[in-house]
C-alpha cells in the first residue's frame, strides 16, 4: 500500500487527499474540525515562503535580461496583455451575473461582517501605496505589490550597472535556488494539507451550504469555465498555437493550484512545466510568469464582478452604467492587489463593494462556499499566467514550438530547475 502511494504523482495524491478530506468532513461533521490546526499550519507554511519567492523570482527574472530595452519591451507586452485579460475577465463576470441573475429570488438574511471594512482602501490610496517607503517593512507586512515594485526597481538598477553587479547577480541566483527548494519541500506536504483543509471546511460548513447557494456557485463555475476556454482561443489567435498540448501539459500545475489555493506557491512547478514541456524560454518563464502571479488574477476579477451584481440583485439594487464602469475599474485594481495566498480576495471585495455603495455585510453570505470557489479561481489565475507567458514568448520568437507540440513530457524533474 505504501509503495502504491509513493508511486503516485503528486497531483494524483492531491486529488486523493481532497476526496478523503471531503468524506471525513461529511462523515464526522464538526468533529472533523479537529484537523483545522493542521490545515492552518499548511497555509502558514505557504505564506512563509510567498514573499521571498516573489522577490527573488522576479529579481532573478529581471536580471536575466541583458539590457534595459529588452526589459522594457517584454515587460510592457506582458503587463498590457495581463491588464487586457483582467478587464475582459471582469466583463465576463458581470455578463454572466446579469444573464443568469443568481441573486434574484434569494431570500437570505445578511448578517453584519466582522471587521468587514477594516482594511478597505480607496482606489487612490491603493495606487499611491504601490511604492514602498520601507521595502523591508513591505516584506514583513506581506505587501505583495510593494515587494514586486521594489524587485523591479532593484533588478533594473542591476541591469544598468552591468558587470559591477555580477556578484549580486550570482547571489540572487543562489537565493532563488534556495527559495525554490523551500517551496518544493512545502509542496510535498500538499496532499496532507489539503486533506486537513477539506475535512475542516466540510466539517464546519457541511455540504448543504453549497446547495443553498447553488445558483451562485454554478454561475461562478460557468464564468470560470468560459475564461479557461478563452485562454486556448488566445493561444490559437495570438500565437498560432494548438491549445490542446498546453492544457494537457499543465495538469500538474493546475492540480497544485487547486490544492494550495496559491498561484505563487505553484510558481516553481509552473516554471518547470513551461520550460521543459512547452518550450518556453528561461527568460520568459523566470520573468513574465512571476509578474503574472503577482498582478494577473483573472479568476479573482471574474469573482469580484459576479459578487458585486449578486449582492445588488439580493438587495434589489439596479446598478447604473457608471457603477458598472466603477466595478470594472476597481475589480481590475482589486485583482491586481489581491494577495497571492488563501483569502486575499476578500479584502479587495470590500473595496469593490464600497466603491459602488453595496453593503459589505454580503461578504459573510458567501464565506461557506468561498473556499471551493477560491480553489477554482486559483486554477484560472495560474492558467492565465502561463498562457500569457507562452504568448509573449512566442511574440519574442524564443518559444521552442517543437517542444511545445511534442508528446513526450519530462517527469520527476526537480522544481529548482527554473
Amino acid at each position: 500500500m505504501l509503495r502504491f502511494w509513493f508511486d503516485l504523482k503528486l497531483w494524483q495524491k492531491v486529488i486523493i487527499g481532497m476526496i478523503l478530506g471531503i468524506l471525513v468532513g461529511h462523515y464526522f461533521g464538526s468533529e472533523a474540525t479537529v484537523l483545522k490546526p493542521f490545515g492552518i499550519l499548511f497555509i502558514n507554511m505557504i505564506k512563509m515562503v510567498v514573499i521571498p519567492l516573489i522577490f527573488f523570482s522576479i529579481l532573478n527574472g529581471v536580471t536575466s535580461i541583458s539590457d534595459a530595452s529588452t526589459f522594457g519591451r517584454i515587460g510592457l507586452k506582458a503587463m498590457l496583455t495581463y491588464t487586457f485579460t483582467t478587464i475582459f475577465a471582469v466583463i465576463i463576470g458581470l455578463t454572466f451575473a446579469n444573464i443568469f441573475k443568481p441573486g434574484v429570488g434569494v431570500n437570505i438574511e445578511l448578517q453584519p461582517a466582522v471587521d468587514a471594512g477594516a482594511n478597505i482602501k480607496t482606489l487612490g490610496e491603493i495606487l499611491l501605496d504601490t511604492i514602498p517607503t520601507n521595502p523591508i517593512g513591505a516584506m514583513a507586512s506581506g505587501h505583495t505589490l510593494q515587494v514586486v515594485v521594489f524587485a523591479f526597481f532593484t533588478g533594473f538598477a542591476l541591469i544598468l550597472i552591468g558587470d559591477k553587479g555580477q556578484q549580486m547577480k550570482d547571489f540572487i541566483v543562489s537565493a532563488t535556488h534556495l527559495v525554490f527548494k523551500m517551496i518544493e519541500l512545502v509542496i510535498k506536504l500538499t496532499p496532507y494539507g489539503v486533506f486537513a483543509i477539506m475535512a475542516w471546511v466540510v466539517g464546519q460548513y457541511g455540504l448543504d451550504v453549497i446547495f443553498s447557494l447553488g445558483s451562485f456557485v454554478m454561475v461562478v463555475i460557468g464564468a470560470l469555465a468560459l475564461q479557461y476556454a478563452l485562454f486556448g482561443i488566445m493561444l490559437l489567435g495570438f500565437a498560432g498555437l494548438n491549445p490542446f498540448p498546453f492544457y494537457k501539459k499543465m495538469v500538474e500545475t493546475q492540480a497544485l493550484a487547486f490544492a494550495t489555493v496559491s498561484s505563487k506557491a505553484t510558481l516553481p512547478t509552473a516554471m518547470r512545466e513551461l520550460r521543459q514541456k512547452l518550450g518556453v524560454s528561461k527568460q520568459s518563464s523566470s520573468f513574465i510568469l512571476p509578474l503574472g502571479a503577482s498582478m494577473n488574477m483573472d479568476g479573482v476579477a471574474i469573482y469580484l464582478g459576479i459578487c458585486s451584481v449578486f449582492f445588488a440583485q439580493i438587495m434589489g439594487i439596479e446598478l447604473s452604467i457608471t457603477q458598472y464602469l466603477t466595478i470594472i475599474l476597481t475589480s481590475t485594481i482589486g485583482s491586481i492587489g489581491a494577495a497571492g495566498f488563501p483569502g486575499g480576495s476578500m479584502v479587495m471585495m470590500g473595496m469593490v463593494l464600497s466603491s459602488v455603495g453595496l453593503p459589505l455585510e454580503g461578504i459573510t453570505l458567501i464565506l461557506g462556499v468561498d473556499r471551493l470557489l477560491e480553489m477554482l479561481r486559483t486554477v484560472i489565475n495560474i492558467t492565465g499566467d502561463c498562457a500569457v507567458t507562452v504568448i509573449v514568448d512566442s511574440w519574442e520568437k524564443t518559444l521552442n514550438r517543437q517542444v511545445y507540440n511534442s508528446k513526450e513530457e519530462e517527469e520527476d524533474e526537480e522544481l529548482t530547475d527554473y
